[in-house]
């Protein structure tokens, strides 16, 4: 992949955790100025049985990359991707990172369309 390709923005957000009032713990998301933003490349996903079922009850799997990083290495599947480029549009990971044969670049299996 080249540089060049990453036409779209992200933000990842860590999860973090926060009092509920009630004496229990809710999980909310981070500011966004702690986000992890940077540019990506968006693999929309077309093929097997899995995929055909998600695209038919609304969710989206997404094929994204982005440029191997220390702040990009931290994000894990428990945190969230914002399409910055498209409003704030969420995601959930659902996996990644997966890191390149050329070890430059990491992919994230990422879902819109549910529920975050």
């Amino acid at each position: 992949m080249r540089a060049g390709a990453l036409h779209e923005r992200v933000a990842f957000d860590a999860p973090v955790a926060a009092p509920d009032g009630r004496g229990g713990v809710e999980t909310t998301w981070g500011d966004a100025e702690d986000a992890v933003v940077t540019r990506a490349s968006f693999r929309y996903l077309r093929g097997g049985e899995t995929v055909q079922a998600a695209r038919l009850s609304g969710s989206q799997p997404v094929v994204v990359t982005v440029r191997r990083s220390p702040a990009t290495l931290g994000v894990t599947p428990d945190w969230r991707m914002r399409d910055v480029g498209r409003g704030d549009k969420v995601a959930n990971i659902r996996s990644g990172p997966v890191v390149s044969d050329d070890r430059q670049w990491l992919e994230f299996t990422v879902e819109f369309g549910v529920a975050v």
